[in-house]
């Protein structure tokens, strides 16, 4: 595409400028841009408006996309043998304790919170003020 040339262009001649800027040369170009539009220190920078006709944008060929290598996925190796069958137990029977625990702090809770609300409904029921 004809705007991929034109940004291409206009990286060279940033890097250009800054080179130019700079005193150095070649430390900043980049390979794509190498190869997509040299660019001289000693040239001006100026950046020209162009306009495409349709023919030109159907002349020009669509790059190439390649797609990325897919990655491997990380994944631990699995360890074999009673060392892995040892820790899976261990944390089922870590999880059974945690959730004997809940359990246990729940009832402790119902039972606390029903023996203050049985002791609040007595003493209604005992005070004189509540018949009225």
């Amino acid at each position: 595409m004809k705007w991929i040339r034109e940004r291409d262009a206009l990286i060279a001649q940033t890097l250009a400028f800054v080179q130019s800027v700079a005193g150095k040369k070649d430390d900043f170009r980049q390979p794509d841009t190498a190869a997509a539009a040299p660019v001289l220190a000693t040239e001006s920078v100026s950046v020209r408006a162009t306009t495409v006709t349709p023919e030109q944008a159907q002349a020009d060929p669509p790059p190439q996309i390649n797609p990325p290598a897919p990655q491997p996925l990380l994944t631990p190796a699995p360890r074999m043998g009673s060392d892995f069958r040892s820790e899976m137990q261990t944390r089922i029977a870590n999880f059974r304790k945690h959730q004997e625990r809940f359990e246990r702090e729940r009832e402790e809770y119902c039972v606390a919170t029903l023996t203050k609300l049985r002791a609040a409904i007595r003493d209604t029921d005992a005070s004189p003020t509540a018949r009225k």
